[in-house]
């Protein structure tokens, strides 16, 4: 041990734990030791076997020999010497006895040296990356240990979660709702592909999002090894910023690159970091990069023959409507006063929702197949559409019959689907802010205020009769939401998942001053207990957190129930239980197919969450429903409502 000094830790407190014969696994501060008990002495040996790294504490001594539990090979239980005169023997270490406690010396941790993991994790965090969610693993750990090290000076968080897949929905989440990225972790292989759904879920809803991934060690990649998969190219289609590290890597550099191209991008990033590469030492001098001035302002202004088409066109409009989507977010204030300069009743894609209030005269509700009557009138009657925003999806059914003016920051977005009359690539803050400079005393529309008003008395007095329809067999889902409308808190964050909830939650639900996150474009089930961890992580205990899923989606990620009691995330999950995949059932009856392998098999919801330490309550009849919902939102902890719905009843 040279001139090291010697620590000595107790490993043991009562001997007899070690029986006569026996090894057994323990910890001298970081240092893994297998001690063993033979012919009356005790030992310490490194509890690496040499050849593959085996835990020699979890072997055992036989015939006078301490076997390897991996491949078998043999030492000394006492001296580590391997017999036959190899030359491949253990480390030991010194062992004292005082009392009955057993005492194993190592040499004082050397201070640490700092790591491409350390470097690269820095980096991250002064881009503003400090949420992580994932799994800690074998490929991983060295990674890992420098996150540990920023968690512990508050500089980052890490929530560790029950399925990758989760993870991925969480940071995916996390993008939606602020514009920016958070992290999502696995080791290689299989807990890698499984992050696969999230990141294109952040992908095609344009969410910032970094993939972090171990992978095997580089001296076995390509030859077959215990979960080798080429992330890089398995990865290919779904990061636009896609990376191997190596130890020769700029690696600030490349961390800063991949956290810039999610965020200019809005796009899915992702680096994968072989074994070995993770705890590589870097030169002392070695500097973590921070964004200062590396990303330009995004505040462009659209060209000027663009304004003067719409603003043409605005003069000459008397009944327009603004139809406003998800990458409007950020600018929902200044296009509602656009609304109110023009008169024009505001509509909302359903990824927009809740971009205006349902209570605000110029709102509309949803446009589309998840929306309202009120909606599709207003676009009927319009003589021309202004769009902020939104992608065209078929799901939204945007007229392309009316005349359009079109306004994205994003150049690919305009006319992606078919020609409009006027695409203009801006910021639409800065865009709006020249149209109204441009129309100031020029505008002659109808005020559709008072329209607006009759057609939801329409809707409103349309939504009473089907609250009369019920069911011996559940609630129906209009008096679900009906009961959200009273007692739903109104600055909530709202994550929505998949399937007939989905639908009755769009038309339904009327939004005040909610947030709402979904699976778009890609629309996979499961999505809305990890988006509400998410965006818990985004706004703490500001603002309360709600996930809305029915049973077929709750089901993908439902142990994660345990990650909120966990992390005493007081998210409130609301699980609307048909026991049936309604929407898949609905779907083969408008293809004219029989009903096949819809039905579902559930556990009672409410004590499962119970049995994970989360509140929990079950309602099966209608007249129960307002009471639990209330007793729901007063939980100062994680908490679960299962509704018995009727599947029929949506």
């Amino acid at each position: 041990m040279g001139n090291s000094k010697i620590i000595w830790h107790k490993v043991l407190t009562n001997k007899n734990d070690l029986p006569e014969g026996r090894v057994k696994t323990v910890t001298a501060n970081h240092k893994g030791i297998c001690l063993t008990h033979f012919k009356g002495k005790f030992s310490a040996l490194d509890n690496k076997c040499p050849h593959q790294g085996g835990p020699l504490g979890e072997g055992s001594i036989e015939n006078g020999l301490l076997r390897c539990p991996w491949h078998g090979w043999d030492f000394d239980p006492c001296t580590g010497i391997a017999p036959g005169g190899f030359d491949d023997g253990i480390e030991t270490f010194p062992v004292k006895e005082e009392g009955d406690s057993i005492f194993v010396g190592v040499r004082e941790e050397e201070k640490h040296q700092t790591t491409v993991s350390d470097i690269m994790v820095e980096t991250m965090i002064n881009w503003g990356v400090s949420k992580v969610f994932g799994m800690v693993g074998h490929s991983n750990l060295g990674f890992a240990d420098a996150m540990k090290r920023q968690e512990e000076k508050g500089n980052l968080n890490f929530y560790g979660i029950r399925h990758e897949g989760a993870a991925a929905f969480a940071a995916s989440a996390y993008g939606k709702l602020t514009g920016k990225p958070a992290a999502c972790f696995s080791i290689a292989g299989p807990g890698a592909t499984n992050m696969y759904t999230g990141m294109w879920d952040a992908k095609v809803d344009r969410a910032p999002l970094l993939a972090i991934t171990g992978q095997v060690k580089t001296q076995v990649i390509g030859t077959g090894n215990f979960q080798e998969v080429d992330l890089v190219q398995g990865f290919n289609t779904v990061a636009a910023f896609n990376h191997r590290v190596q130890k020769d890597s700029q690696h600030s550099e490349l961390m800063s690159l991949a956290i810039k191209h999610a965020i200019l991008k809005r796009d899915v990033s992702h680096l994968t970091f072989p074994d070995e590469v993770q705890e590589e030492k870097v030169n002392p001098n070695t500097k973590a990069q921070s964004p200062l001035n590396r990303i330009t302002s995004l505040d462009i202004a659209p060209p000027i023959e663009a304004v003067n088409k719409a603003v043409s066109l605005i003069k000459k409009s008397k009944r327009p409507i603004i139809i406003m989507g998800h990458g409007a977010r950020e600018h929902k204030k200044a296009v509602v006063e656009f609304a109110e300069s023009l008169n024009a009743v505001v509509v909302t894609t359903f990824k927009g929702k809740g971009l205006i209030s349902d209570n605000h005269p110029l709102g509309g509700g949803v446009l589309g197949r998840s929306g309202t009557p009120i909606a599709s009138w207003f676009m009927n009657e319009s003589d021309l559409l202004i769009v902020f925003g939104a992608s065209f999806s078929n799901h939204t059914g945007i007229t392309p019959k009316k005349p359009i003016i079109q306004i994205d920051f994003d150049p690919l977005v305009l006319s992606k689907f078919h020609q409009v009359e006027v695409a203009v690539w801006g910021e639409i803050s800065r865009t709006l802010a020249i149209f109204n400079k441009d129309l100031k005393g020029n505008i002659n529309t109808l005020d559709q205020r008072e329209e607006n008003a009759n057609r939801w008395k329409i809707w409103k007095a349309e939504k009473t009769k089907r609250l009369l329809e019920v069911s011996d067999k559940g609630i129906s889902s209009i008096a679900v939401f009906e009961a959200m409308n009273k007692y739903t808190p109104e600055n909530a964050v709202m994550c929505v998942d998949v399937g007939n909830n989905a639908y009755s939650f769009g038309r339904y639900f009327e939004p005040i001053n909610q947030d709402f996150l979904m699976s778009g474009y890609l629309g996979s089930i499961g999505f809305a207990l990890p988006a509400a961890m998410g965006a818990w992580a985004a706004v703490g205990n500001s603002r309360p957190v709600i996930a809305v899923a029915g049973d077929g989606g709750v089901c993908q990620y439902l142990a994660e129930i345990t990650t909120l009691v966990k992390y005493n995330m007081p998210v409130k999950l609301i699980i609307l239980n048909n026991n049936e995949l309604g929407k898949i059932s609905k779907e083969q009856r408008a293809g004219e197919f029989d009903v096949w392998k819809t039905s579902l098999s559930n556990p009672n919801f409410s004590e499962f969450a119970k049995s994970c330490g989360a509140w929990s309550k079950r309602v099966e009849n209608q007249n129960e429903l307002e009471v639990a919902l209330k007793e729901l939102f007063e939980q100062s902890k994680p908490g679960v409502l299962e509704i018995i719905t009727d599947v029929n009843l949506i």
